[in-house]
């Protein structure tokens, strides 16, 4: 492997349990030792949602929950996929006719996204085979990247087969492209007035009841066919109801949320922790009444969660269910963890099987690696 690939880390295989168990399944699987291992970490939004593709920062952390892969290049330029949970098939095929089907979130499309935003970037057209096997601890579904987490994954294997060095973002090989969008931020840089000067112009320029395309026309000063195809997404273009005044007044106070929890930890008071829980449990607020991308079941957990002793509690992620995060102070973990177990999973008829009924405390975690036995 060339000295431009991603950084190296040599472990003792023998002492991580989680590595050795791996290793093991590889050689049962393909009848051979790994080459190396490729690691990448979920992460977690603590505050700042619905407001990236706005041009606003957010706060995320990478947390102790990641993607495994052990990897053996081979000779016979085909791709093989298995992964540790019996859940999710093996996948073959060959290394360069890689053909990704759209339609069908299958799990072994995220490692083809991550090569192909590789071999694509590099204009490579004849990639050598490998053996991959995959492990992943990362709830799925669940607003904490697990997917993305194996996107980045593949595309470090890629890498560390290749020799090479990451210098592009692979997020266009999951649709995300915003190069036509006007963002809130700059709207805000045109008008030279801070976040919360901004929130007294949506105060002052909209009204809270709700908007229809002719009366948005109306203000534009734009036809319903210029507002279908030049400013409405394919899947907005049928929406009678617009509730811009909400959705201005979630984004602005977000992003004024965030400067002020990222100001909060740099200044560290001595009520910091009360200070960024209150953040918090503002944040879920406003992505529930303004954004309105909470559900009952996440706004039930959310105020278990603060009943039980969390500072601050919120639904992390894009909403309408999976995750809420909550920040707790150490001492009172452990009983935290049980209590909002039973008050919250153990409840009603006891339906959710234990593979959901995640919940699980995270410090902040490392990025991703390249692990070579030592």
């Amino acid at each position: 492997m060339a000295a431009e690939s991603p950084a190296m880390r040599r472990v003792q295989v023998a002492e991580h349990p989680r590595l050795l168990k791996l290793k093991e399944m590889f050689n049962s699987k393909f009848g051979s030792i790994p080459k190396f291992y490729v690691r990448a970490p979920g992460r977690v939004n603590i505050i700042g949602e619905h407001i990236d593709y706005c041009g606003y920062s957010v706060l995320p952390m990478a947390i102790e929950q990641d993607v495994l892969i052990a990897v053996e290049p081979v000779k016979t330029y085909t791709l093989q996929l298995a992964n540790t949970n019996p859940l999710y098939p093996d996948f073959s095929t060959s290394a360069n006719n890689i053909q990704i089907d759209k339609t069908k979130p299958l799990w072994h499309n995220y490692f083809l996204c991550g090569l192909k935003g590789i071999q694509e970037h590099f204009g490579l057209s004849n990639l050598t085979g490998m053996n991959c096997l995959v492990d992943g601890n990362i709830p799925p579904s669940s607003g904490l990247s697990s997917s993305s987490a194996l996107v980045c994954c593949a595309g470090l294997v890629t890498l560390t087969v290749l020799g090479r060095n990451l210098s592009k973002l692979l997020a266009k090989y999951k649709n995300l492209q915003w190069d036509n969008v006007l963002r809130l931020d700059e709207v805000q840089a045109k008008l030279g007035i801070s976040l919360e000067e901004m929130l007294l112009v949506t105060e002052d320029a909209l009204h809270p009841e709700p908007y229809n395309p002719e009366e948005i026309c109306r203000c534009l000063g734009i036809s319903l066919e210029e507002l279908r195809t030049q400013i409405l997404s394919p899947n907005t273009q049928d929406v009678l109801i617009f509730k811009l005044y909400q959705r201005a007044k979630h984004v602005y106070s977000e992003a004024a949320r965030v400067l002020q929890f990222k100001k909060i930890c740099e200044e560290a008071p001595e009520n910091m922790v009360q200070l960024l829980g209150e953040l918090m449990n503002q944040s879920h607020m406003s992505c529930r009444d303004m954004y309105e991308c909470s559900c009952p079941e996440l706004d039930q957990l959310v105020d278990i969660c603060r009943k039980l002793g969390a500072q601050g509690s919120r639904l992390t992620g894009a909403g309408w269910g999976g995750c809420a995060v909550s920040i707790v102070p150490a001492d009172k973990l452990p009983g935290f963890l049980a209590n909002v177990h039973k008050a919250y999973y153990q409840r009603s008829d006891g339906s959710l099987a234990p593979e959901k009924q995640s919940l699980f405390a995270t410090k902040p975690g490392g990025g991703a690696l390249v692990f070579l036995e030592a």
